[in-house]
């Protein structure tokens, strides 16, 4: 699914009956640490182990596309000698000038 905007979103759908529904973050993560759980439980047989891996993955792609787009609209203000300068968010980077 496309956004406004252009962007691919995964559509996982809500298994609550709302159907069309993207789930959010949280309700993302909720249901991905419940699969988590029951495939550690280990008594959850083949097809249905299967059946949760590939959730998950979709559930992971999902909340990882998501960190994505709310990295891409934080702004860093950091304070300089010309004063305090927004600057883009750059996840996991140390700035190589700084160093």
């Amino acid at each position: 699914m496309a956004t406004p905007n252009g962007n691919a979103e995964a559509s996982i759908e809500r298994t609550d009956g709302a159907e069309g529904v993207v789930l959010t973050f949280e309700e993302a993560m909720d249901r991905l640490e419940g699969i988590v759980a029951r495939l550690e439980s280990s008594d959850v047989p083949l097809e249905t182990a299967i059946e949760l891996y590939q959730e998950g993955i979709a559930l992971s792609r999902l909340c990882g596309q998501k960190l994505e787009q709310v990295e891409r609209r934080i702004e860093q203000l950091v304070e300089d000698e010309n004063g305090v300068q927004r600057k883009p968010f750059a996840a996991g980077r140390e700035d190589a000038a700084t160093e």
